[in-house]
């Protein structure tokens, strides 16, 4: 009598994880040259890279890096530390820092801190507990605990986007004071006398428009006004800036903005309330993004040589996984420039 319920179901019994030797077998080759192909590429000829990297792909073969990196002591993958890739200066590092890498076999894990330590240190403790081959991260000022961290982990170190006298390993950065005191003496030696700042409140955003501020006083400038706003930069933060700046404008005045962001909303700002710039008010920002060269009017600002710093930083790291760079080879500054436009 047939029955009134649904017939026996078939149960699929999951396939068994494919295997390095199941690759090795449909590659031709031997296991310990898969294992070469995923771990250490360079070592492996071309040809026979490309017919084991096809068989993975045909099978759908996952490496267990983790359980690979417990034998060899190596993960492939490293780590990269940046407060936000919002804005082009530290995407185009990360970008350039990531693809040098992979050519080399290496694979970067991105990771956004925000702006405060204390979420940096919990960061750290998550990606270090991943065992990455190395680790690339923003800025030089650390929580002692963050410190520790890393010197625990024994593993190459890169600090980029600033300079300490106290690097941990490596570093490929610049000294933001520099900058601050570069656009001081533009502005002064184009004959202005009243100055203004609109930063964001991030230690580095704040070292360049302080040491502005200081080097403009010191050669007898009057500062005006020094807004500072909440990190990341908004452009409608540099508009409010520039609104409550409004009544003190009542003469030629040289405003530095931390970035390009903010100094593009306080020139929106500014020719929607009808003041003249550059003859009223001159911006420079920094950065150099793209909106600051189609900006009407396009503006001037800082440009640092991030792309650059990035396939530098990535040198040193392989090198010291290498074995082939020295431990004092490992410092760069990162050169920066004035690019004037029609805002000064």
């Amino acid at each position: 009598m047939p029955s009134d319920g649904p017939g026996p179901m078939s149960i699929e019994r999951p396939r068994a994880p494919v295997k390095i030797t199941d690759v090795a077998t449909l590659a031709g080759v031997a296991p310990m040259t898969v294992s070469r192909v995923i771990n250490t590429p360079d070592r492996v000829s071309p040809p026979t890279a490309a017919k084991v990297k096809a068989a993975i792909d045909a099978l759908g073969y996952v490496p267990n890096l983790i359980a690979g990196g417990l034998s060899s002591r190596r993960s492939r993958m490293v780590a990269a530390v940046v407060p936000t890739i919002a804005h082009p200066m530290f995407a185009d590092v990360v970008q350039t820092f990531t693809d040098a890498m992979r050519v080399a076999g290496y694979q970067v894990m991105l990771s956004l801190s925000g702006y405060g330590e204390n979420d940096k240190e919990a960061l750290l403790r998550t990606l270090l507990g991943r065992r990455p081959d190395a680790l690339l991260i923003a800025g030089a000022a650390h929580t002692p605990g963050a410190i520790q961290m890393i010197a625990e982990a024994h593993i190459p170190v890169v600090e980029i986007w600033d300079v300490s006298n106290h690097p941990i390993d490596m570093l490929v950065g610049f000294a933001h004071e520099d900058v601050g005191q570069t656009v001081a003496r533009f502005f002064l030696d184009k004959g202005h006398t009243r100055f203004a700042t609109i930063s964001a409140d991030d230690p580095r955003a704040l070292q360049r428009t302080q040491t502005f501020a200081d080097a403009a006083r010191s050669a007898g400038g009057e500062v005006i006004g020094q807004a500072v706003v909440k990190a990341p930069s908004t452009i409608r933060a540099g508009r409010h800036a520039l609104a409550c700046m409004m009544p003190d404008l009542t003469a030629r005045t040289a405003l530095f903005c931390s970035s390009d962001v903010l100094a593009f909303g306080a020139i929106t700002e500014a020719r929607l309330h009808g003041i003249p710039v550059p003859d009223l008010l001159s911006v420079c920002g920094f950065g150099n993004f793209e909106l600051s060269a189609a900006s009407e009017p396009a503006f001037t600002t800082v440009t640092v040589e991030g792309a650059e710093a990035g396939q530098i930083a990535a040198g040193f790291v392989l090198r010291r996984l290498t074995g082939n760079g020295p431990r004092q080879d490992g410092h760069w500054h990162v050169p920066f420039r004035i690019v004037e436009r029609a805002s000064t």
